[in-house]
């Protein structure tokens, strides 16, 4: 695990392209055979890759986080970017089929994720946020995510948006979790921008057309600023910041927040041409 620490809502219009790339954006977490984390300074959230090879690997505690046990104090999404794979969590396994969801709460002990196949791994994907309340481990299927239709094809953005860990499906402290999907000929993966206050997010892109990119913007409203980001790279949104982007075609992203609030649409939306 390494530490990142983004920048202020100051500071950040001064930075060059590499400083902002160093504070806000996650590019290797998904190593074969390791298990990669990232502990920043956004609420406290840690994000991490885990890609089992012919061994299971085990979720660790550590230094960083002053805990005996990862989960001691914390709790944990996971989402299923690669192929099939199972996480144990306390002796009980749980399959999770690509793009299916575990939710992993506090107090779990011995938690460890492996591959079907080492030769097609899974690609487990987690956010944590620190966690003071206890909920059941729980996994959800694809077909068990609550499904959002938004936007349009002719604003370029239609998109699907499947909720897994939130106030009507699993339940969490604070930790809500899922993933959006555009359509074809969509690029948007929201417009207009918003921020909110009241929590912060975390994004991680996949599933990019072969050799695609996504621009990732950042910053306050009135002075953004870009990230150029490929597939499975992550993006950290201060509470201060818009987190929009768009693609050079159909992707998908997970979108990950911790915070005081859980209501999905909680969001200060931004109208683009009031700064233009």
């Amino acid at each position: 695990m390494r530490t990142q620490r983004t920048a202020d809502d100051i500071s950040y219009r001064r930075m060059t392209t590499a400083e902002l790339r160093a504070a806000f954006l996650v590019e290797d977490l998904f190593v074969p055979g390791r298990a990669e984390f990232v502990y920043t300074d956004v609420d406290r959230a840690v994000a991490g890759g885990i890609v089992p090879a012919a061994a299971p690997v085990a979720l660790a505690g550590g230094r960083e986080m002053a805990c005996n046990f990862f989960c001691e104090r914390r709790e944990a999404g996971v989402i299923n970017l690669g192929a099939a794979g199972k996480i144990s969590v306390d002796g009980k396994n749980f399959a999770l089929a690509p793009r299916e969801c575990l939710y992993i709460g506090r107090g779990s002990r011995e938690v460890s994720f492996a591959s079907d196949d080492a030769k097609n791994p899974a690609m487990f994907y987690l956010v944590s946020y620190p966690a003071h309340a206890e909920f059941p481990t729980t996994h959800a299927r694809l077909d068990q995510a609550n499904r959002v239709e938004l936007g349009t094809l002719k604003e370029s953005n239609r998109r699907t948006i499947f909720q897994y860990i939130h106030l009507n499906g699993i339940r969490s402290c604070q930790l809500v979790m899922g993933f959006t999907e555009l359509h074809e000929g969509s690029v948007w993966n929201t417009f207009p921008p918003h921020t909110h206050d009241r929590r912060t997010e975390v994004y991680c892109y996949f599933d990019l057309p072969p050799n695609g990119v996504v621009m990732h913007f950042l910053g306050a409203p009135e002075e953004t600023r870009h990230l150029v980001m490929r597939e499975r790279q992550i993006a950290l949104s201060p509470p201060w910041s818009v987190h929009s982007g768009a693609g050079a075609g159909a992707y998908r992203f997970v979108w990950a927040m911790g915070g005081e609030n859980q209501v999905f649409d909680d969001m200060d939306k931004v109208e683009p041409a009031k700064f233009a």
